[in-house]
């Protein structure tokens, strides 16, 4: 496969992996109000993507062992195609929410598939590739809420993300035409070493375990933010177009995330340090929340951002602590399909509590306290081990 197509091809799926969860989040007020449904239902809406991307993350692996890695992500892609496409025009909440299902499949296969895709097709490319991917999701994530500033309409601002998503299958439709049926490989003697890549559960990996907690602890905060953060801050008088900017500047941070922590990771001897720093920031992008969230909504947002340094970091640390493509496609779906439960269960509770406190006073506390957990476990899963020697020893 060409250099090109490599690129072409992460950098669409990339870019089509937050827009069509942010752009819901900025006008999840006025679909709510369309479908005059209530507070209950905006957090299973919110939750969707934590829970179908923990169902689906389980079947990505075998899914990708039996049809290819290439193949699944492009039916997944052609689904959220169909949900995306389709969705803002249903009259009926369920309707809605079955449509954004299908717009979470194509998005929760590539998230546990990718970082396999990339070490199995990337060879010499794989740092930059794994840059690529961070950064442009960064994009994707910052630029989704944008389109509802762009139509007063919450209809046309989710359907605009159609568009990506038609070129996304195109390019991929070329890319399956080339790789055909691609498995994930094992190809070194420490991973083929009595099979223990197949043999042992990564449960029995200490890396594997707190990498993936650190990625549903993450996870949560982050769907939590798009789900939530504009809702936040216009229930404390910030104004819409204000709150929807706050959440398009979190999700800017990735962008710069995504370009700089794969050669960070790659680089540096210990990174363990960054995980800490990153979760006290955040920490403190929620306690400016709850004391003023008026006074500076765009500073506390650079502090959820620059803390949602967290995603590049453990999404990097996926291929970074696993040494064959096989171990990698394993981890990614050890660390997403669990952590994304963890994930799951943040913006549904948020909803509940909202609804029954009607306010925040309990809420951002509590999100800066889980921060601090957050800090910890990710200490652990930045330390410099491979998961491979884990279950090599575990025989």
């Amino acid at each position: 496969m060409s250099a090109l197509l490599l690129f072409a091809a992460v950098f669409v799926a990339a870019f089509n992996l937050r827009s069509g969860i942010s752009s819901l989040g900025a006008v999840l007020a006025d679909a709510l109000a369309a479908f005059g449904v209530g507070g209950s239902l905006a957090g299973v809406i919110t939750a969707i993507p934590g829970l179908f991307f923990s169902v689906l993350g389980l079947l990505a692996v075998p899914l990708a062992t039996r049809m290819g890695l290439s193949r699944t992500l492009f039916i997944g892609m052609a689904l959220s195609l169909l949900g995306l496409a389709a969705r803002p025009w249903v009259g009926d909440i369920w309707a809605f929410i079955v449509l954004t299902v299908f717009v979470t499949v194509g998005i929760a296969l590539a998230n546990v598939l990718l970082p396999a895709w990339i070490k199995n097709h990337g060879g010499r490319h794989i740092v930059a590739l794994m840059t690529v991917y961070g950064s442009v999701l960064g994009i994707s994530g910052a630029a989704g809420p944008l389109t509802a500033l762009l139509s007063d309409d919450f209809r046309w601002a989710l359907f605009l993300w159609a568009v990506p998503a038609a070129l996304q299958v195109v390019v991929w439709f070329v890319v399956v035409l080339r790789v055909g049926r691609d498995v994930p490989t094992s190809t070194s003697p420490r991973a083929e070493q009595a099979g223990v890549e197949k043999q042992v559960s990564l449960w029995r990996s200490p890396t594997a375990v707190f990498l993936m907690m650190f990625f549903g602890l993450q996870s949560m905060h982050a769907y939590i933010q798009m789900g939530w953060l504009p809702k936040i801050l216009v229930d404390h008088g910030v104004s819409a177009s204000t709150a929807s900017l706050a959440l398009a500047w979190v999700g800017s941070f990735n962008i710069v995330g995504g370009l700089i922590m794969p050669v960070i990771i790659d680089r540096l001897r210990s990174i363990v340090w960054l995980p800490v720093l990153f979760s006290a920031l955040m920490a403190a992008g929620y306690l400016g929340l709850w004391l003023a969230p008026s006074a500076s909504p765009l500073l506390w947002a650079s502090l959820l951002g620059i803390g949602g340094f967290c995603f590049p970091t453990a999404i990097a640390l996926i291929p970074a602590r696993s040494r064959v493509p096989l171990v990698t496609a394993r981890l990614s779906g050890f660390v997403q399909p669990v952590g994304y439960v963890i994930a799951a269960v943040g913006p549904l509770v948020v909803g509940v509590v909202r609804e029954s406190t009607g306010d925040w006073s309990l809420i951002l506390p509590v999100l800066a306290a889980i921060c601090v957990l957050m800090g910890a476990v990710g200490f652990r899963a930045a330390r410099a081990s491979f998961v491979d020697d884990e279950l090599a020893g575990q025989r």
